[in-house]
């Protein structure tokens, strides 16, 4: 069925992508809210897209779909103006909305965000957190201004990162917080009633996005500060790597640190554990690597690594990166 066949409340316009953006649509619909259009971006063919459709889900429930690929075009704003909207979602779209568009809606513009602000502003809060060590993040509604992930905050929900938390386990776990967290203040913001709490800019942080390349491990760093590399750009994500034996190799999983001092220089393969893993150097510490795959071979543990590169106990990690770079 369509949503309009049932639809009430205000005209709402959605921008949205990934599986936050599919999750919270779909709480739109779950109210029988009035969605009038859905605004997405084309998949990129060079990004593995792992995660669900806002696109596809428009589509089934006959709503119109625009991927402009600037939504802040004189052609784009007249587009999204033609639907008279009265309240404007963003859901992990890409793209910061103009002014012209954040004017629109009577009832505002508001955005979910996957971090607790002011904190972690900016792009993949996800995997920042992590690379960060950080034991805590969240979801936040908002209204948007002009700056990005700036305006008064409506709600919040924290959420504990565990220790072995990966990019994709905490991802499931802030779309399903994101979820909760609409289906809550939906009534509110429909009604020009939710509260409004200014951010305090003085505690506030930006990250910006990051890039496969910002993958490469820097051995000299704490065993630590790589096992949260390794986790916050494992699978779905392009994944850490370093060099050995001239070949790149990723390193998919790693064991939390236990606190070993390191005998050999950061990056130095110490040993094979018994469970086949390869106990590595680090500038502090000693870092257990399970889960590799060197460039173009097959996933494997680190006794298969070491027979697959030829390389013996002793070898050092990234000692050819600048030559095979």
């Amino acid at each position: 069925m369509t949503v309009s066949a049932a639809a009430s409340g205000p005209r709402i316009l959605v921008f949205g992508y990934h599986d936050i953006g599919v999750a919270c649509l779909d709480v739109l619909f779950r109210h029988a809210a009035q969605v009038v259009a859905v605004a997405t971006h084309h998949d990129d063919p060079a990004e593995h897209v792992w995660f669900a459709s806002v696109a596809e889900l428009a589509q089934r429930h006959a709503l119109p779909v625009h991927t402009p690929d600037d939504p802040n075009s004189p052609e784009a704003v007249a587009t999204f103006r033609a639907y008279r909207p009265d309240l404007i979602f963003s859901f992990y779209y890409r793209h910061l909305l103009s002014k012209a568009l954040l004017d629109l809606p009577r009832l505002g513009a508001v955005n979910l965000h996957g971090s607790l602000l002011p904190k972690y502003r900016g792009r993949a809060p996800l995997n920042w957190v992590l690379v960060h060590g950080e034991t805590e993040t969240g979801v936040t509604l908002h209204y948007m201004d002009h700056r990005a992930d700036h305006g008064d905050i409506i709600s919040q929900t924290a959420l504990p990162i565990a220790l072995e938390d990966t990019a994709l386990t905490l991802s499931r776990k802030l779309t399903a917080a994101a979820a909760q967290l609409l289906d809550r203040w939906y009534p509110a913001l429909a009604t020009g009633t939710a509260v409004r709490v200014p951010q305090d800019d003085r505690v506030a942080t930006i990250f910006g996005r990051r890039r496969p390349a910002d993958g490469c491990i820097d051995w000299s760093r704490t065993a630590w500060q790589i096992y949260n590399l390794i986790r916050a750009v494992t699978r779905p994500f392009p994944g850490a790597f370093s060099w050995l034996n001239g070949r790149r190799v990723y390193v998919w999983s790693a064991r939390a640190p236990d606190g070993r001092r390191a005998s050999g220089p950061p990056g130095q393969i110490l040993g094979v554990g018994a469970d086949a893993s390869l106990a590595v150097a680090t500038g502090e510490g000693v870092l257990e690597l399970l889960r590799l795959q060197a460039a173009d071979g097959p996933e494997t543990d680190g006794l298969g690594l070491l027979a697959a590169l030829a390389a013996p106990v002793g070898a050092c990690f990234g000692d050819t990166e600048r030559r095979s770079a």
